[in-house]
């Protein structure tokens, strides 16, 4: 195992497919430890650069309006809220391309989307200089925490069962979401899993391409799509310079940061680690942190690894050969940098499709890492009952203290994990005195 590895490698999915586990990044690189331009063109395909485009179309029509209720909350101005965008979009893509193509994973960055919750009611609280400064000094917490592998080392003793639990239960919202649909959508959500499983038997790689096509065509004759973009110009990134204060640290920086370490990080790595990857946590965190710290003054609130996009990018819809699912990482970063220069008209793009239309897309491109995760979550009988509980209590979506239901799926499993551990500990101990 790596060094900077959370987890194990999990070589289920590459013996599936008859594949050798994916090794470092020179090894998948191609000999002579780099592939270059050449081999991006030669790995490119349509369905990986489709699920990039999903996962931004799912980033920005969901998460994206937190983040603009966040702005109205702050009182943001409206030349404010269009650098935040634009800083959120660009640092997103950037690192998202950028690693994908330097560790060849598919590697998903997006902004923290309940960093962005815990905004909507923090953010009016302080001046904006002040809350610059505690996303700037989020950025260095981040970094400091990934670079050092503290953060590595946390969850390298984190149970595997415990870790796909999380995963599994961050999902469940999305798969069932698609049968939810039935009730306000019904013939585009069954036109869409109808023809997902149907194209799935046959090939799987363009299965969500054709589920996504059915969706968006049941949708425009039935209900209709009622798209209006304005005139599309590039938006205008605007610079403040951040103050520091005590209040605004405690406020926003510690909150922030420790719900995107734990609730948008630690997914993220079990996502890549789940599907047969090897993250080295060291350098995917710090990037994210320093990328985090360079757009602060813009209105970038946090980067970080994704959980539920970056799904969409590593299963095998996405390719079937995982050395080429790479290829959705910088394509997801490149739509992701076309979306924040195009500026506000084409956020309204994205904002302005149909909820369930958005929920059956996402959640269809989900089943399978769904599967996969909730298999894995049960597979070890020893840690099942953790397992469970940690998948319960995260499907559960509480938000207790601020805090999502994702990291307290991780607490809790952990604390059953520990508990159940001690127990049998302390029996084995009794049998071995009462001999």
């Amino acid at each position: 195992m790596s060094g900077d590895s959370p987890l194990p490698l999990n070589k289920r999915c590459d013996e599936q497919e008859g594949i050798p586990p994916v090794t470092d990044a020179a090894d998948r690189a191609g000999e002579g430890g780099g592939a270059g331009r050449r081999g991006i063109v030669h790995d490119a395909s349509f369905s990986a650069v489709l699920a990039g485009f999903v996962a931004v179309v799912v980033s920005c029509s969901g998460p994206l309006v937190i983040v603009l209720a966040a702005a109205d909350a702050g009182r943001l101005s409206d030349e404010q809220t269009a650098s935040w965008v634009w800083a959120a979009c660009v640092g997103s893509g950037v690192t998202c391309a950028a690693l994908s193509w330097w560790s060849r994973m598919p590697v998903i960055t997006a902004f923290s989307t309940p960093g962005a919750a815990v905004l909507v009611d923090s953010l009016g609280a302080y001046p904006y200089p002040e809350a610059i400064g505690a996303f700037l000094v989020t950025g260095l917490v981040m970094t400091l925490v990934g670079v050092t592998g503290a953060f590595g080392w946390a969850l390298r003793r984190v149970p595997p069962g415990v870790v796909s639990g999380m995963l599994a239960g961050v999902l469940f919202s999305f798969g069932a979401g698609v049968f939810s649909a039935l009730d306000s959508i019904p013939v585009p959500a069954l036109s869409s899993l109808i023809t997902y499983f149907a194209v799935k038997r046959w090939s799987p790689r363009y299965a969500v391409a054709c589920a996504l096509l059915a969706a968006v065509l049941a949708t425009a004759a039935g209900p209709g799509l009622h798209v209006a973009a304005g005139d599309i110009t590039p938006a205008v990134p605007l610079f403040t310079a951040p103050d520091f204060s005590l209040q605004a640290m405690v406020g926003i920086a510690i909150p922030l940061a420790v719900v995107t370490l734990a609730s948008q990080n630690a997914p993220g790595l079990a996502v890549l680690t789940a599907f047969g990857y090897r993250p080295k946590d060291r350098t995917l965190i710090g990037v994210t942190g320093l990328a985090t710290g360079a757009l602060a003054p813009f209105g970038g609130h946090a980067i970080n690894l994704a959980a539920i996009t970056a799904a969409i990018c590593t299963g095998e819809e996405a390719h079937p050969d995982p050395r080429r699912r790479y290829v959705a990482g910088v394509a997801c970063g490149l739509f992701y940098l076309v979306t924040g220069f195009c500026g506000v008209a084409l956020v309204g793009v994205f904002t302005a499709l149909p909820a369930d239309l958005v929920s059956v897309v996402a959640g269809v491109s989900l089943l399978g890492a769904f599967s996969t995760s909730l298999t894995q979550a049960v597979a070890d009988e020893s840690g099942r009952d953790a397992a469970v509980v940690t998948f319960l209590t995260t499907a559960s979506g509480i938000n207790f203290g601020g805090i999502s239901s994702a990291c307290w799926g991780l607490v809790l499993g952990l604390a059953t994990h520990g508990l159940l551990g001690s127990s049998a500990r302390c029996r084995r101990v009794c049998r071995r005195f009462g001999r």
